[in-house]
């Protein structure tokens, strides 16, 4: 039976080595198993660039080019995080690029991916800076600087966004369900699949009378992951743990 996997902020860095090595062994034991996998964003904390080869990259694409290879479809979307991946990183480990939303068929039901930052319509600073970060011109001008320029810069960014978020209010830096509302009608979708917030949970509830479902990805840990698989018997979540 056909399968597909959806995951999102796995924040991978250097300094979370075992949060790489859990995905590692994810990716060699159970994404291999899976038809399609979909990473919703934030599968790394910072990207500098297509070009930064510093560690854990290398082992990371590596490891993505072998689940492809070995026949599971790969698919990647843009996080808040890590938004200036590009079509060389994509290339180099076989995924495809998504654009966010991004609507798709899954056994019939029609059903919208994000990554879910535009949902937190509340947060309005965050999504003045969003607007402001993806406007290609500051890509442009990003990607112009060297890698230990573009490196402090965007340590400089973290740094800010931490300070910001832990002055504000967690309700705010939730979705706003107007926002969900109006996304999966723009896209005729009863299904909505996302991260970002880090609240794993289902939420059901209707649209004019017909039913609607919002799922939420968790983030990953050292230890544990919640992973969403789709197939035809209907949507289930999974906790993918060392013991698995």
């Amino acid at each position: 039976m056909p399968e597909h996997l959806f995951i999102s902020d796995l924040h991978l860095s250097a300094e979370r080595p075992e949060v790489v090595q859990f995905f590692l062994r994810f990716i060699k034991q159970r994404a291999i198993q899976a038809d399609h996998l979909y990473i919703l964003g934030d599968l790394f904390d910072v990207w500098i660039g297509d070009d930064d080869r510093h560690t854990p990259i290398p082992e990371i694409t590596a490891s993505l080019k072998h689940l492809t290879q070995s026949g599971t479809h790969l698919y990647f979307m843009h996080g808040n995080r890590d938004f200036l991946i590009g079509e060389d990183f994509c290339r180099d480990c076989g995924a495809e690029l998504l654009s966010d939303p991004k609507p798709i068929e899954l056994f019939g039901t029609p059903t919208l991916l994000m990554h879910g930052d535009l949902l937190c319509t509340d947060d309005r600073d965050y999504q003045a800076f969003r607007r402001q970060v993806r406007h290609p011109d500051f890509a442009l001008q990003f990607l112009s600087l060297s890698l230990d320029a573009r490196r402090e810069q965007a340590k400089a960014y973290r740094e800010q966004s931490g300070e910001a978020n832990a002055n504000k209010a967690a309700v705010i830096m939730d979705v706003n369900q107007q926002a969900v509302v109006s996304y999966l009608t723009d896209y005729g979708a009863d299904r909505l699949i996302h991260g970002h917030t880090h609240r794993p949970a289902d939420h059901p509830f209707t649209i004019d009378g017909n039913d609607k479902i919002r799922h939420v990805l968790g983030e990953w840990h050292d230890d544990s992951a919640e992973i969403i698989s789709v197939a035809e018997d209907g949507v289930k979540r999974e906790k993918y743990t060392r013991a698995c």
